[in-house]
């Protein structure tokens, strides 16, 4: 079989730089490049591939306890040479590490900051008060910012912003703080050699999100089309729970007392944007509905965003943008579900259409924020009134009886959306929708649902009849869904939706297996996924990376599923007791592409756990600060398989 010569295969090498162990350094691109000789070649890229490795076993536990790649990725050309690199992942820290600030000192990877930038103690541990650090790191994006200059550079400026989710326990094991302290984002820059795009953290920079009133809980992102960090807020804190301890708990945290958190200011879309000089600044976007906001997708429009909506209950969100690459301003809509619904991957879709729940601009909807309180925009009751001026809906897995106030329409739809969106009808019956991403040229969206349970089952938890979801027994296991996306479409009172990116029916496209459980102790089937999570389609590749936040896989995986062979396969073994976060897929950064992959709270042991937990518990440990630390990185391609003769 013929190879393509230098220039094509360099442009191979470039194609994924990124996974860790052992990145490509420039003395070793030197002497590859070097043995290859001159030459040139009409040869070009045509497809990827990944190959697939085994789920990791006891038998191996080393492997069980860290970060397991034994995948490799082949790239083919068009002179049918086919060039193969074995693949590693590569942190850039492990969350609680002291990293270079860009000022000559040292700060804390993930530590946690208050409403005036002072660090948030850990008191639980009498005599050993320590800076509150994140086992949880999730939405990452890659990208570059124009004219970029950051002292320590040698090559090229090149930028991550990393958000923090939550950290799970305080230092004593047994304090949980989850949800209570205020979510920090990072910005870091990364210096990436230009010879064999190695990317090393030169800084570490805290955004200062004191003027959002802090961040609660942010979860996936997303990079827009014009270069900004897209946020999440999820599981929105109800306001009508006035002994909420765990607002309060973050209240006390973020401001010093338990009352002034306002329950309005959050579950919304926050937008980081990165300056030149490696710092960056955030901004909240109230109008896009306040939900449990995973992951968000923004279309090639710039101005259509489909929405990941984490929740019991949960719905198909869209946000339609007044503007291109402004999301201060637009329309919200949320779907309804036709006949046809089903977990199947054989069966046909099932149509969507759309109800238009309000305009809106943000500064509007936060002066809302700051000046109502809920009963100002609704009542709201546990049991029934026997009043007609009321109607029954189901939210957030709860049955209740609502009312909105005269002239409250748009507060109720931006501030209570999950009821209201309930109110009027749309079909609240998914349970924990997750990441979204798009696949451009086949003009489809894919959603991932972690659970097929509850308020999607007839009977269950949240389960509402006639929403248009109602399946006969649960899939736990969870699936993706594939959306077709469409123009020319109106909502409810006929009126043209403008947007080319509509969703306009949803069916499966992979599904996960319960199984009785294994040797190891899996619930769902190992070589299938199991509680999809994060979702990022690469173009370029054609393949569709899903991260999973199962507990039902042992050990939880990053797949790639390539759309145009159906290949599913397993590339990545996340830590037993983790989560597979940050995944972003990025087709090309100065030449090079990278696959961005965090990993949260290692042991965290559940039940499926039982039979690896012993073993496995002091070898995560010592790999992870004890238990507190997790993972930031990207995969990359290992020398020793990175040949170009």
């Amino acid at each position: 079989m013929s190879q393509p010569t230098l220039p094509t295969r360099r442009k191979a090498l470039q194609f994924l730089a990124g996974m860790p162990l052992l990145p490509l350094g420039t003395t070793a691109t030197a002497s590859l490049l070097s043995a290859c000789g001159g030459g040139s070649s009409t040869a070009s890229y045509v497809s990827a591939s990944f190959t697939s490795m085994p789920a990791p076993s006891l038998a191996n536990a080393a492997a069980m306890a860290t970060t397991s790649v034994g995948s490799s990725l082949n790239v083919q050309f068009s002179d049918n040479s086919v060039q193969s690199y074995q693949l590693a992942y590569q942190p850039f820290f492990i969350t609680g590490d002291m990293v270079a600030d860009g000022n000559g000192g040292k700060t804390l990877s993930g530590g946690y900051y208050d409403i005036r930038n002072q660090p948030i103690i850990d008191t639980t541990v009498p005599g050993s008060q320590r800076h509150f650090f994140s086992d949880a790191p999730d939405g990452t994006s890659l990208l570059t910012v124009p004219n970029a200059s950051v002292a320590g550079v040698k090559g090229n400026p090149v930028f991550a912003v990393v958000q923090f989710e939550y950290t799970t326990w305080a230092q004593d094991g047994k304090t949980d703080m989850y949800g209570k302290l205020p979510s920090p984002i990072a910005v870091l820059t990364l210096d990436q050699d230009p010879a064999s795009g190695k990317l090393s953290l030169v800084k570490y920079h805290n955004v200062d999100t004191s003027k959002v009133h802090g961040l609660w809980i942010t979860c996936g992102a997303s990079l827009s089309p014009w270069g900004t960090h897209l946020s999440s807020e999820e599981y929105e804190p109800d306001a009508f729970n006035s002994n909420n301890t765990q607002l309060k708990a973050f209240s006390k945290n973020l401001y010093g007392n338990e009352a002034q958190a306002n329950p309005y200011h959050y579950g919304h879309l926050p937008e980081v944007t990165v300056n030149p000089d490696g710092t960056g600044s955030v901004r909240k976007h109230y109008c896009l509905g306040r939900i449990s906001h995973e992951l968000v997708q923004v279309m090639p429009d710039n101005r259509t965003v489909f929405m990941g909506d984490d929740a019991t209950n949960s719905g198909y969100f869209v946000f339609v943008a007044n503007t291109a690459k402004d999301l201060s301003a637009g329309t919200l809509y949320v779907a309804k579900v036709g006949a046809g619904f089903s977990l199947n991957p054989a069966a046909s879709a099932a149509p969507l259409t759309w109800i238009k729940l309000g305009t809106a601009t943000s500064a509007e909807i936060e002066y809302l924020a700051n000046t109502l309180q809920p009963s100002d925009i609704m009542t709201v009751l546990a049991a029934d009134p026997n009043d007609a001026a009321f109607k029954k809906v189901t939210s957030n897995g709860k049955t209740e009886w609502i009312k909105i106030n005269p002239g409250m329409e748009k507060a109720a739809a931006f501030l209570e959306t999950h009821r209201y969106a309930a109110f009027v009808g749309a079909s609240m019956g998914f349970t924990k929708m997750e990441g979204t991403t798009v696949n451009i040229r086949d003009k489809v969206a894919y959603s991932a649902l972690q659970n097929c349970q509850d308020s999607m089952v007839v009977g269950g938890k949240g389960y509402t009849a006639g929403n248009g979801i109602s399946l006969d027994k649960a899939l736990k296991a969870g699936a993706v869904m594939a959306l077709n996306l469409r123009g020319g479409l109106t909502d409810d009172k006929g009126a043209a939706i403008q947007s080319d990116w509509m969703p306009a029916d949803t069916k499966a496209l992979l599904a996960g297996e319960d199984i009785a459980a294994d040797a190891l102790g899996n619930t769902a089937h190992p070589n299938k996924i199991a509680n999809p999570d994060n979702l990022k389609f690469s173009e370029k590749m054609r393949t569709l990376f899903i991260g999973e936040d199962s507990s039902q896989h042992v050990n939880n995986f990053l797949w790639a599923y390539n759309v145009d062979t159906k290949a599913l396969s397993r590339i990545m073994s996340i830590p037993a007791g983790g989560e597979s976060t940050g995944l972003h897929a990025v087709d090309e950064i100065n030449g090079w592409t990278y696959i961005m992959s965090n990993f949260q709270h290692p042991g965290d042991w559940g039940s499926i756990h039982n039979v690896v937990k012993d073993t496995l518990e002091p070898l995560i440990k010592a790999n992870y600060k004890g238990k507190f630390g997790a993972g930031v990185g990207y995969l990359t391609g290992t020398p020793s398989q990175m040949k170009l003769d």
